[in-house]
């Protein structure tokens, strides 16, 4: 009698119910309560530390949208996450397309491609300063058998970035191959060997039939991509510390040292608040375009 009470009250709706309670009173403690935190931050002068602080409405809001080092920044930030969706989706589609053939080595093949996924991106970032640094850097100890002078290319701003966008493209261009790995072994042989019979080439086949069903991978490799991209923090880092100045920095970066650096707690706040919604807004247009495309393809 018991047994079948308790077996009829763990099926009841309002028992089910509590058990995402714990999820729930996880997710208000550590996302919620910082997030409306922040922005209550973003509203003040604090400087992180003391224990006295007034409201300054917008005033941080203000002095973002006229701080000459933002558009700088947005630009870089844009950069990491177009660049390296771009570069990550380009590079770990052809792998994908290459590994699904039978090849022997294969297996071997797609784990070092994903190795530098499993790596921390701090410690990729270092590893990456050893080859790119001004002395003793591996590529301009090969320069130098070929020129008089090293080449500082963490220090100059027009190739820093894409350096950047390189290593982040390199640890995780593994995802992205796994991702359309995932996709390419779901379409049916069948497909391919009617479009055979129809007369359809390599091109013709990839163009008709692998590119419309792997729409789904594309859509999540693509925003998963982006959106780390857009707030990459680690390897800028490790490489340059957002240097020299703030010309390789991102949102991310720009926010840490505004906060840790110059103790502007309330207008690193207000970056944050920035950062959110850019992501937000590029991540979820992106993702909403995609799954419509997914549909009409």
């Amino acid at each position: 009698m018991k047994s079948g009470f308790f077996r009829k009250s763990i099926r009841s709706k309002s028992i089910l119910n509590l058990l995402y309670a714990p999820a729930l009173i996880l997710f208000c403690i550590f996302i919620f309560y910082p997030f409306i935190k922040g922005i209550d931050i973003s509203f003040t002068n604090w400087d992180g530390y003391s224990q006295e602080y007034k409201r300054i409405g917008l005033s941080n809001y203000k002095r973002m949208f006229t701080d000459p080092d933002i558009i700088k920044v947005m630009k870089n930030t844009i950069i990491y996450g177009m660049g390296s969706t771009i570069f990550q989706n380009v590079i770990g589609l052809a792998y994908a397309l290459f590994l699904n053939q039978s090849i022997r080595t294969r297996g071997i093949a797609r784990t070092v491609i994903y190795l530098p996924v499993i790596i921390s991106p701090l410690i990729m970032g270092y590893i990456w300063y050893f080859f790119f640094q001004f002395q003793g850097g591996a590529i301009n100890d090969v320069l130098l058998l070929f020129q008089d002078q090293p080449v500082h290319l963490l220090g100059d701003p027009n190739i820093n970035v894409w350096i950047i966008t390189f290593v982040n493209t390199y640890q995780y261009l593994g995802i992205a191959m796994v991702l359309f790995l995932a996709g390419l072994q779901t379409i049916p042989k069948d497909y391919y060997e009617a479009a055979t019979i129809d007369g359809a080439g390599a091109f013709a086949r990839f163009a008709h039939v692998t590119w419309p069903l792997l729409a789904p991978s594309l859509t999540i490799s693509i925003v998963l991509n982006l959106i780390g991209g857009l707030k990459l923090f680690d390897i800028i880092t490790a490489m340059t510390n957002s240097g020299p100045g703030y010309a390789s920095a991102s949102l991310s970066t720009l926010m840490y040292q505004l906060y840790f650096g110059r103790q502007d707690a309330g207008y690193a706040a207000s970056i944050g608040n920035l950062m959110f919604v850019m992501i937000s807004v590029v991540s979820l247009t992106t993702l909403f375009y995609l799954r419509r495309r997914e549909v009409t393809s």
